[in-house]
This record gives structure tokens, sequence and C-alpha cells, in this order.
């Protein structure tokens, strides 16, 4: 297994859809130091076979091409990590109830109208299905049915669900919350959850010394 994709491989998928996941590929993603976890091509390539939007040999493809034209992979990553930071913004901003700025959702319109150009419906078996169109040369292939999935989620009922964990050193990731109480705080229990948990009892544990003295 390369680096990258050990590196990519440690990656938590909490968030419940494929768009919401891409945006929490960045630790403390609210915080003033937010740590990102694709620091290059390679990363982004080894994160998109590890949640399946690339199969084996879509991954080999993708890394030949990036070995011949290094700046073009270059380019191909900082389009994503732009793009992913837009989709955080506007998820962020429909989660606190404000309205998305005019210039990301006109960024998201453009990035969807570059997005779908690539959409085909084609003959699978006795019927017909979505498929994408690309050429090994589309090193930005990956972010097509990310874009996709964040435009599915944007214009239905599902984005009612979105939340963003409450930890307050700034954790930041979002997720979907399909609980039933509709009352997720945590992008994990057994990590912010159990952080904050501890922190509590700590505090009680205080207080409670504290008044005993």
């Amino acid at each position: 297994m390369t680096a990258s994709a050990r590196f990519a491989s440690d990656l938590k998928l909490v968030g419940g859809e494929l768009c919401l996941d891409f945006a929490n590929t960045v630790d403390w993603h609210a915080s003033k130091s937010p740590q990102e976890r694709l620091n290059d091509y390679g990363s982004l390539v080894s994160w998109s076979r590890e949640v399946g939007v690339l199969d084996d040999a879509a991954e080999r493809r993708l890394r030949r091409e990036a070995g011949r034209h290094p700046a073009q992979a270059s380019k191909a990553w900082k389009q994503a990590i732009a793009v992913r930071e837009l989709l955080y913004r506007v998820f962020v901003a429909l989660i606190h109830g404000r309205q998305v700025d005019a210039s990301d959702l006109e960024r998201l319109n453009q990035t969807l109208s570059d997005t779908l150009r690539h959409l085909r419906v084609v003959h699978e078996g006795d019927g017909l299905e979505w498929r994408w169109a690309g050429t090994p040369q589309d090193l930005e292939q990956m972010l097509w049915p990310i874009v996709r999935s964040a435009a599915d989620l944007l214009t239905s009922d599902r984005r009612l669900k979105l939340g963003q964990c409450a930890d307050d050193r700034g954790c930041g990731w979002l997720f979907l919350d399909t609980s039933k109480s509709h009352g997720r705080r945590w992008c994990a229990m057994e990590d912010c959850g159990n952080r904050a948990k501890a922190r509590r009892h700590y505090q009680r544990s205080r207080r409670q010394g504290a008044v005993g003295r």
C-alpha cells in the first residue's frame, strides 16, 4: 500500500453523503488551525478509491496520467480543494440558517454546469442508466459524482437534516442527522462525543472538589 493510500484509509466517513464526507477531508475545519488531509493529487486519488468514486482501473489510469502530466495533476488537486471549500461554505450557511452567499451560489452553478456535461444516459442490460463519460486526461473526474451528490442533497428535503459537529474546539465536520430524535450533536460519539463527555465529567469533579474544601 502506498503512503497516500494508507493516509486515505485513515479517514473517517461519518457524513452520510458522499459530498459531506468530501467536505470532511480537513481535520478541525472550523478552527483557526485546520489540518489538511488531501495534501496532493495522489491522496485525492486514494481517498476517491477508498470511498468508491474510482475503481482500481480508474485509479491506475489517473496515477499514470498524473505521472505524465504533474502540472495538470496539481491543477486538478487545487480545483478539488476549491470545490470542497465551496461546498463546505454552502453547507455551513444552510446549517446555521444563513443565506448562501451569491458568489458561492454562482460558483456552485458553474461547477455543476461543468460537471453535468460529462453525464450520459446509456444502455445497461434491458434498461438505461446514468454514466459518467470521461477520458484518462480528465484528472478532475472524481469531482463529478461529488458535485452531483451535493446538488442532489441541496435540492432535496434531506438538506433539512444537515448538521455540524458541536465540539467547541472547532472540529467542524458535517453530517446528515438521520437519528430518530434528530438530536445528533457530534461527528462521532466515539470521537468528539467522548471527548466532550470526559470534559464535562472533569469539570463536574472539579466543582464538587471545590465545594468540599
